[in-house]
């Protein structure tokens, strides 16, 4: 098998230049609590990139009122706030037909979850409709790439349901440590047991809160209030936002192994999917009580059902599930010692009202040219320079996603980030505010599944998960003709999953470039130089060089049905240790990859995905 040898890398003469991140100078409705600023060093600019085409993001009109098409039920006050300051038209339930037929007249759209708006309808605007206004938190039903092509910000209004979400967690816990559903069955159905549905108390009983955003610390001040003793699990809280609600911050075995009652608000991602497990709950204490909130996907459903029969889980009381809704004979949903409801967290008529409020001021504030906190795309940069650094874009956020999925979940998370920007350019000729914005997307994006993050957004997420961003510039010698030579990102005090990442300072590292013809590479890992494609998903190996090993794990993939794409192997001395990198079309099967780790020489290794 050929072995794919890295080249060695240009000497650089570095330049490092003071740049300064400034924090967004908008404010949300609803801030979190206790926000760390970003502390970078580049030119402070706005969020707001303009451009010559006149799809451009900007106010929808210089005299004229501008017309807002509301497509589904919105309160009379978030009403009453859009006529001061637009022309509203009130059409429910329009077709496809319809919706296009009226969209080239109208300057922005409000919807909630029920009107699909597509390509078709974008394009029938014209360029005349600046906002697209969702109702609510998921996007699922907007068109975003349309959107974006079209220079139609997207926004959403994803904090107003957190009191309502909070409450419905604690009616939950209520409900369930007192087993008020059952009991409210059996009487109406004429029976009176009262011996058979004793509960138990929450007072000095320890909650542990699992992600503590804005659902999870709400939860946790009302959890506090009931007697409870708190603490809480989350890699991007601080200590003293914990400590002004009166949590303990633990780390994740700690909390799982200490708690009589759990609540998750932990979003869908590939580190969390099916985090509950049977190895998960098998740490818990016997007789714990479970709260699911937040996203179904969490809990493997299987292993909760085993948990429930073998008494380590108590009771669970869920108002989310993997599959929405669940089948009638969802062996979950039927245990009787399980509390359902048909995810009911942010159904509440002051939660709707605020909602609609919310889309409301996000909407008027887009249409005046301002930008929202809550955008979920990105409006038109130039394309020129989209055209040049668009390769570049998407070679800085395949770093950042390496980056993080670099990062171990059992540490404290991401805290400083350097980005190092090598380019024979002036300084004034290279602006790396969209490049420093794919870099953010890549790292976050898949910390978070209640949002997107772009270009319009990318400083505001960093600032939510306290992240300090220092760029540098470095004067590589090269052609003026290329933007860029190379992007490099370090991730500072973090724990690794993979130590051969990590660079002589101890930081994960991870260095790419753009090759000639327009392939993203990967050419540095920590301090061992590779080259090799960011196309499909990477195995990175440590092992021992040794004859058979290759052989070995190409034989595991092939038996998992998993195709390679290619195979590199980075060696210094002969019989010593040699870091290996394997492209992979698929996702290896849990199966396969126990099996690779299980290859004598192995050392270590880990799976990352783009």
């Amino acid at each position: 098998m050929a072995l794919l040898l890295s080249p060695p890398l240009p000497s650089l003469h570095h330049l490092t230049l003071t740049t300064s991140l400034s924090p967004p100078s908008f404010k949300p409705l609803n801030p979190l609590p206790s926000l760390r600023r970003l502390s970078s060093k580049l030119p402070a600019h706005p969020l707001h990139f303009s451009s010559s085409s006149s799809s451009s993001f900007a106010p929808a009109t210089t005299g004229a009122k501008p017309t807002v098409l509301v497509a589904e039920k919105l309160g009379d006050a978030a009403l009453a706030l859009l006529r001061q300051f637009a022309n509203v038209d009130c059409s429910y339930n329009l077709s496809s037909e319809e919706l296009c037929a009226k969209i080239s007249l109208c300057d922005a759209l409000i919807v909630r979850s029920g009107t699909k708006v597509t390509r078709d309808v974008f394009e029938a605007a014209k360029g005349r409709l600046k906002v697209v206004g969702r109702a609510g938190v998921g996007i699922d039903n907007v068109d975003l790439q349309s959107a974006t092509e079209s220079g139609c910000l997207v926004v959403n209004a994803p904090t107003s349901n957190t009191i309502a979400a909070a409450e419905h967690g604690i009616a939950l816990l209520l409900s369930m440590a007192r087993n008020i559903p059952a009991s409210n069955s059996a009487l109406k159905s004429g029976d009176w047991r009262r011996t058979q549905f004793v509960g138990v108390s929450l007072t000095n009983k320890t909650l542990a809160v699992l992600g503590f955003g804005k659902v999870g610390s709400e939860v946790a001040r009302r959890a506090n209030a009931l007697g409870m003793r708190v603490i809480a699990h989350d890699p991007y809280a601080s200590d003293e936002r914990a400590h002004a609600i009166g949590v303990q911050l633990a780390s994740f075995d700690e909390a799982i192994s200490m708690a009589d009652f759990v609540s998750l608000h932990l979003p869908l991602t590939p580190v969390t999917k099916r985090l509950f497990d049977d190895e998960t709950f098998g740490k818990m204490k016997r007789g714990v009580r479970i709260v699911n909130v937040a996203r179904g996907g969490v809990i493997d459903e299987d292993s909760l059902v085993r948990a429930l029969d073998d008494g380590i889980v108590a009771q669970a009381a869920l108002d989310v599930f993997e599959e929405e809704p669940p089948q009638r004979d969802n062996k979950l949903v039927q245990h009787q010692n399980v509390i359902v409801t048909p995810h009911l967290g942010a159904s509440t008529t002051e939660a709707q009202e605020a909602v609609a409020i919310e889309i409301a001021e996000a909407v008027i504030g887009a249409l005046n040219g301002d930008l929202s906190a809550t955008a979920v795309n990105a409006p038109m940069v130039s394309p020129q320079v989209l055209a040049e650094l668009s390769p570049y874009m998407k070679l800085a956020e395949k770093l950042g996603r390496l980056a993080v999925q670099l990062v171990s979940p059992a540490g404290t998370g991401i805290k400083k980030v350097k980005i190092i920007y090598s380019s024979s350019r002036d300084p004034g000729d290279l602006d790396p505010r969209i490049l420093r914005s794919m870099i953010i997307k890549g790292l976050l994006e898949p910390l978070t599944s209640t949002s997107s993050v772009n270009i319009v957004n990318s400083d505001y997420v960093a600032n939510q998960f306290g992240l300090q961003i220092t760029e540098e510039r470095v004067f590589s010698e090269g052609s003026e003709e290329i933007p860029l030579d190379s992007i490099e990102v370090c991730l500072g005090n973090v724990e690794g999953r993979f130590s051969s990442a990590l660079s002589d300072a101890g930081e994960i590292r991870v260095l790419g470039r753009v090759s000639k013809d327009g392939v993203e590479k990967l050419t540095l890992v920590g301090e061992s130089e590779v080259n090799v494609s960011l196309e499909g998903n990477l195995i990175l190996c440590r092992q021992v060089d040794r004859p058979g090993v290759i052989a070995r794990i190409g034989r595991i993939l092939g038996d998992g049905d998993v195709n390679v794409s290619f195979m590199s192997l980075v060696r210094g001395v002969r019989r010593e240790t040699a870091v290996m990198v394997v492209g992979v079309d698929e996702r290896p099967s849990e199966e396969t990859l126990r099996a690779i780790g299980d290859v004598e020489f192995i050392e270590e290794f880990v799976f990352v995905e783009f």
